[in-house]
Parts: structure tokens; C-alpha cells; sequence
């Protein structure tokens, strides 16, 4: 039996994504994110929606360009702080000890430390209420070579991805394989 709770900001899992860009100063700065995922194929676009009043809604528009750094289990208490702290009042990366990297194909920096890595230039903007909705064209993706697989594509078991839990606020790693998408389907 389902049990209805209302209106409510929920999709699960959701990816935790550390989006980056060079702040008004010039400073490279990065924020952590859920609310976002893939949102075209072609040409390849990520969404990710961020508050008016977070230090990177203003510099993602001025610079019309993103990273989104896909953080690992390892890095869940930076990830975590840098939801908790504003880029206007610290240098993220300096009290992280993480290592802000330019990107080769828009003006952003990326989290060195991440085993995945897009680089995004944006597309279209939404206002949504509370949130912004940024559309970035995905013009690189980066992998470590340590989590790619014998086929040479991301292994999302070696990614060891953070997901986040919307109404329980709580982090989860990547789960166990389970099945092949567009193979399953037919053997039903």
C-alpha cells in the first residue's frame, strides 16, 4: 500500500554534484548540489538548479559556464562542507586542501580530487521559484582512469558515487549492478 506524503522535493537517489566556477573575484569556488541530472541527449545537457541567493547563481551567469564534479565516498565530509559554506565568506578549496583544476573547455575549475568530472557551457536558464534551473551542453567528460572498466567507460562501482536522500537528508554510496538496461526488458 503506498502511503501519500504530500507535495514534496523527492526523487531518489539523486546525484551529489559539486558545481564549480570562478567566482566575481576571480577565486575558483565550488557548491554542492542534488537538485539535477541528465536532461538531453543531443546534444549531451545536465540541469542543475541552484538558489538566487547562492554565491554561484551569480557567477555561473556571468561566466556562462560550469563543472560538475561527481564526488566519491571518500569525499563526503568536503562534500558535505561546502553545502554548508558560503564561497563569499571562504576559499573552499584552500580549507579543503582540494585541488581547484582550470577546465580545458569552459571557464571553470573542477575538484582534481573527483574521479568524474563534465565541463558545461551554459544553454538556457529557468526561473522556477526558488531555484534557477541552469541547462549546460556537456562539452567534456573526464574519468580517472582507476574507475573505468575492462570497456574503457565509467564503472560505476569503482565511482563509488555519493547519492543524496532529499526528505532524509542522509548520503549513500553507489549500489551493487543489478541489470543490463535494454537487455532485461526482453527476457521478461
Amino acid at each position: 500500500m503506498l502511503v501519500s506524503l504530500g507535495p514534496q522535493a523527492f526523487l531518489s537517489p539523486v546525484p551529489v554534484m559539486l558545481v564549480g566556477t570562478y567566482d566575481v573575484v576571480n577565486r575558483p569556488n565550488i557548491m554542492a548540489a542534488a537538485w539535477g541530472g541528465l536532461c538531453c541527449s543531443q546534444p549531451p545537457c545536465l540541469a542543475v538548479s541552484l538558489r538566487r541567493a547562492r554565491w554561484t547563481h551569480r557567477a555561473l551567469l556571468e561566466r556562462q559556464a560550469f563543472t560538475v564534479s561527481l564526488p566519491g565516498r571518500s569525499l563526503v565530509g568536503q562534500t558535505d562542507f561546502v553545502g554548508l559554506v558560503s564561497g563569499r565568506n571562504e576559499d573552499k578549496f584552500d580549507a579543503l586542501g582540494l585541488t581547484a583544476l582550470p577546465g580545458e573547455h569552459v571557464d571553470a575549475p573542477y575538484v582534481g580530487e573527483c574521479p568524474v568530472v563534465l565541463e558545461l557551457l551554459l544553454r538556457h536558464t529557468l526561473e522556477l521559484g526558488s531555484h534557477t534551473q541552469f541547462v549546460g551542453e556537456i562539452m567534456d567528460v573526464k574519468v580517472d582512469k582507476a574507475s573505468l572498466g575492462p570497456d574503457g567507460l565509467p564503472d560505476p562501482a569503482k565511482l563509488s558515487a555519493l547519492h543524496y536522500a532529499p526528505l532524509t537528508n542522509e548520503y549513500y554510496g553507489s549500489g551493487d549492478f543489478v541489470a543490463r538496461a535494454f537487455a532485461v526488458g526482453k527476457t521478461v
